[in-house]
């Protein structure tokens, strides 16, 4: 199943980093508003080099092929909206970036070795 999402960036958040048993870590998360009479804002996450491929800028309107992900963490459950390619409308389709693996995992969020109840990711 393919699941789209389309949009205009109204906001990008700023980009995190970290280090987990996997090694270094890169996500950055935006905000993309639905159009039609009840738009939604959806936070929209991706992950390493991605970043850059993806080059989101603000107020454009882009296309997001994405993964959902629901994890536990404490009793409480959270939500990932994952982009693993961006489409912008055009007649040109071919600056689209190519598609991951389907067998490449997303990278796992990092731990938190700290023991303070704050988000694991």
């Amino acid at each position: 199943m393919e699941l789209k999402i389309t949009g205009t960036v109204t906001r990008i958040l700023e980009e995190q980093s970290g280090e987990s048993r996997n090694g270094p870590w890169r996500k950055q998360e935006f905000i993309l508003e639905t159009p039609g009479p009840y738009p939604k804002q959806v936070c929209v996450v991706q992950w390493g080099d991605n970043i850059d491929q993806f080059a989101v800028q603000e107020g454009e309107t882009v296309t997001a092929q994405i993964d959902i992900q629901s994890r536990e963490y404490n009793g409480r459950w959270y939500t990932d909206v994952k982009a693993w390619r961006i489409e912008r409308p055009g007649p040109d389709q071919s600056q689209a970036p190519p598609r991951m693996e389907a067998d490449e995992p997303f990278p796992e969020p990092p731990d938190q070795a700290d023991g303070d109840d704050d988000l694991p990711f």
